[in-house]
């Protein structure tokens, strides 16, 4: 296996396909995105494309890390949120390494197949995940190994991919997702042959708008670092979901937090999508301070233009100003914003804890 390039070195050969352009550097700072094109000269186009069939969406820039060996299930399991023993060949799951208060450090989508397991992140994560990975192996029986994978993937029906390391699918929205890792020298032919049965080829901008629309967020441009896995709904596993939290395996660090606020309260924020003013001469940035009648309430994410719904964005905002009215959004011009009444978890859990310590109040 060959030395793998750094965040800053890589650029993916679709890169020089006709008309695709990168996401300006300045924006990139956030958002995971330097190496692979933002869109190919038709962004809404390509967005819409999803309609009537599949696209095919170059992600190779994210990094891969393959896991192995027979104590590996056991060794993953207890370190991160997903309940990742006795998993099934083709899982498709996500999983986060919290630290001791539950705070998010990492978060990666998990592939199994073949006896390995394979975790990819943004270009951002790798170094400190395969660092914190490699000091916790201890005694066990693991190989933890940096690989030159890199992800493409397609948005509906997808055909089948010949000499993927790993398949993964899963619903994501209205849609299928289905996220196949090859090596980074076969994007190009892989990407050719898709296109050769009908997928068209969109950029990463169109993935980025429907993860606004699924509620995903990107750890360092729509979380911080104090947030916990109760502030994004879509990171936990809840019903047929299958998310980055599993609320019934065993121990793991930051389990207490993750405990405490499914069976007994609520987290303090929530990650939301927002409808922003599309009458605004620039958009904002994320990271933006988000205000209601001039207190703060938030913090903006990801933002992207939807073909749908124009100008959207993932902010942390506070519950008290979920249901108080427009929001402000400070920046080189202030832009008002909605939160999406649809965005707003149904089901956050039966608060089991709290109902106990209500029976006993009762019983006193």
């Amino acid at each position: 296996m060959g030395p793998v390039e750094t965040p800053s070195q890589y650029r993916s050969v679709l890169l020089n396909s006709p008309g695709a352009a990168e996401l300006p550097e300045a924006e990139t700072s956030l958002i995971d995105a330097h190496g692979v094109a933002w869109h190919y000269g038709d962004p809404l186009g390509e967005q819409r494309a999803i309609s009537s069939g599949p696209i095919v969406i170059d992600r190779s820039h994210r990094r891969v890390i393959a896991v192995s060996g027979p104590d590996a299930p056991t060794f993953l399991n207890n370190l991160l949120s997903q309940k990742l023993i006795d998993a099934p060949e083709g899982l498709a799951a996500s999983a986060l390494d919290l630290d001791i208060q539950g705070h998010i450090l990492h978060h990666a989508d998990v592939a199994y197949t073949d006896g390995v397991y394979y975790l990819d992140v943004p270009a951002y994560q790798c170094e400190t995940l395969h660092s914190f990975l490699t000091k916790m192996v201890f005694w066990s029986d693991v190989k933890v190994n940096d690989t030159d994978l890199g992800v493409i993937t397609v948005l509906g029906e997808a055909p089948a991919v010949e000499g993927a390391a790993a398949t993964r699918t899963r619903p994501w929205g209205e849609t299928q997702r289905t996220d196949v890792l090859v090596e980074r020298g076969r994007v190009g032919e892989v990407v050719d042959k898709l296109r050769a049965q009908g997928v068209r080829l969109s950029g990463l901008m169109a993935f980025s708008a429907l993860r606004v629309r699924a509620g995903e967020p990107e750890l360092r441009a729509d979380l911080d670092e104090k947030s916990i896995p109760h502030e994004a709904p879509s990171l936990i596993n809840r019903g047929s979901h299958i998310g980055a939290v599993h609320l019934e395996k065993g121990c793991y660090r930051g389990q207490e937090t993750v405990a405490r606020v499914e069976n007994l309260g609520r987290s303090p924020r929530l990650l939301v999508m927002l409808h922003l003013d599309g009458s605004a001469p620039v958009d904002p940035v994320p990271g933006a301070e988000i205000t209601l009648a001039g207190r703060r309430v938030g913090r903006l994410g990801t933002v992207v233009h939807d073909a749908d719904y124009g100008p959207i964005a993932l902010a942390l905002v506070k519950r008290s100003a979920l249901n108080s009215g427009d929001l402000t959004i400070s920046g080189e011009v202030e832009v008002s914003a909605a939160v999406d009444p649809d965005s707003l978890p149904l089901d956050e859990g039966e608060k089991a804890g709290r109902k106990a310590v209500e029976r006993l109040r009762s019983n006193q």
